[in-house]
């Protein structure tokens, strides 16, 4: 278990201080943007709310699941980093898309230090999914 969980946290926790007490504006962008930014703000709002089973199917990519070991792995694993979820903002920068890949420039605060993260996704099924943040 301890190799999905590192997998959870290398994905997570770039963000998980950020995800609890606002909400992501997704305003700014249009178009193909505005749903990359969307997918991170639906990160955002599924961490918040405790939603593993929203994380697992809805925003992470099929590889990284597969990674985490499956869909209920994932979601046990996923349940435990969200114990470690401190609250602060999260703002969606900039977006650049590129066919089906995207990466989304995101800024956190994390013991009152400001930080920026980013989160690269992939087209997958029609919808944006998380591939990796870092």
């Amino acid at each position: 278990m301890r190799r999905p969980l590192s997998i959870a946290c290398a994905l997570l926790c770039p963000l998980a201080l950020a995800a609890c007490g606002t909400t992501t504006s997704t305003a700014g962008f249009k178009g193909t943007e505005h749903d990359v930014a969307q997918t991170v703000a639906n990160l955002q709002s599924h961490i918040t709310s405790g939603e593993q089973k929203k994380i697992c199917g809805e925003d992470l990519a099929a590889p990284v699941v597969k990674r985490l070991g499956g869909k209920a792995a994932c979601e046990a694993t996923i349940k435990d980093q969200l114990a470690e979820i401190d609250n602060t903002e999260l703002e969606v920068k900039s977006v650049k898309v590129s066919g089906s890949t995207a990466t989304a420039q995101v800024k956190s605060v994390e013991g009152g230090k400001k930080r920026v993260s980013t989160v690269t996704l992939a087209e997958e099924g029609g919808k944006w999914k998380i591939v990796s943040i870092g």
